[in-house]
């Protein structure tokens, strides 16, 4: 992903296309998603985008790192800015994933708050609004995700429960919008980038038109593996999964316009158990694991690819600054 040292969002260094002149009308900015683990980020990052930017999945704590994703408007251009759910951390892995999302927060133009549908407000959901209020003056936009899964009766009152939350970490100035959605049933999303691009200031645009995402292919690789060995593991073990891809070479034996690649992958685990529950009985859930992965690879790559898969403990390494540095956090 090109981003600055600390992953702070920054304006693209790049030159922009002929289009991108100043307008008295366009907007364009950064927007960060913020909220509990688990509370939609990532699914409603990809919907807006309207193509995979984020990996999901339905264990807490799945995003790692920030993911920019670029929502394209006739006379607007929102750059979504996905992040690791905030937390009270338990090791130093969360507490360097705090201080990402903290980092990110001061940079960006607007800050959009995801409050789940279907779960009531928490001590958590207060320990954010505390901290987002205290990003300096940016807009707060609260953001109810997943109001498909609750009755109308229901998500009317969760929205009071919302505005009286806004209201109560906001002096009495209450949330810039409250808006529900449903990334999964559609409800809003089209209308979502709308309103969450009105508190985006007037500029020109930032990403080339088509552009959707700024995320490194080594990194999104990554993450498509760790999405796919999420699922289907015990609570305890997503925490202690990282990923890495080691190297891509090109088969030099193969057409230039049929390329294969060989793209060298490894897990990091933090004990010998672990280990033995990835790979599964006679190498079977590692399969699967690659199997699962391996299309969204193929896709983003452009090409027919060997995805060669090796599982390793590291021990300990949420709580090892030198192997946190290593994997990348």
């Amino acid at each position: 992903m090109s981003q600055t040292a600390d992953s702070t969002p920054h304006r693209p260094g790049f030159d922009l296309p002929d289009y991108a002149e100043a307008s008295d009308t366009f907007r364009a900015g950064f927007l960060s998603f913020v909220g509990r683990p688990n509370a939609g980020k990532s699914t409603l990052t990809n919907a807006l985008v309207g193509d995979k930017v984020a990996i999901t999945s339905s264990k807490p704590q799945t995003t790692r790192h920030t993911i920019r994703g670029v929502v394209h408007g006739d006379d607007f251009q929102l750059v979504l800015v996905d992040t690791p759910g905030l937390h009270r951390p338990r090791t130093l892995l969360g507490k360097r994933l705090n201080e990402l999302v903290a980092q990110t927060l001061a940079d960006v133009d607007a800050i959009a708050f995801c409050l789940p549908a279907n779960e009531a407000i928490g001590p958590g959901d207060r320990f954010i609004a505390s901290h987002i209020r205290d990003m300096g003056r940016k807009p707060l936009i609260a953001v109810v995700t997943k109001s498909d899964t609750v009755s109308k009766q229901q998500l009317g009152e969760h929205l009071l429960a919302v505005a009286e939350l806004g209201e109560s970490v906001t002096d009495g100035e209450g949330w810039a919008a409250i808006i529900p959605v449903s990334a999964k049933g559609g409800f809003h999303v089209a209308e979502l980038p709308k309103i969450l691009a009105k508190f985006m200031p007037l500029s020109a645009p930032l990403y080339p038109i088509g552009k959707v995402s700024d995320e490194e292919d080594v990194k999104f690789i990554s993450e498509l593996v760790r999405e796919a060995a999420l699922e289907g593991v015990r609570d305890e073990l997503p925490h202690s999964l990282a990923v890495t891809v080691e190297e891509i070479t090109a088969r030099e034996d193969r057409p230039a316009d049929k390329p294969f690649l060989d793209v060298r992958v490894t897990v990091y685990v933090e004990r010998p158990s672990q280990k033995a529950i990835i790979i599964g009985r006679a190498g079977s859930r590692l399969k699967e694991i690659g199997a699962t992965a391996r299309p969204e690879i193929e896709r983003r790559l452009g090409a027919r690819i060997y995805l060669d898969l090796h599982v390793k403990v590291l021990k300990d390494w949420q709580r090892d600054p030198k192997q946190l540095n290593r994997l990348g956090f």
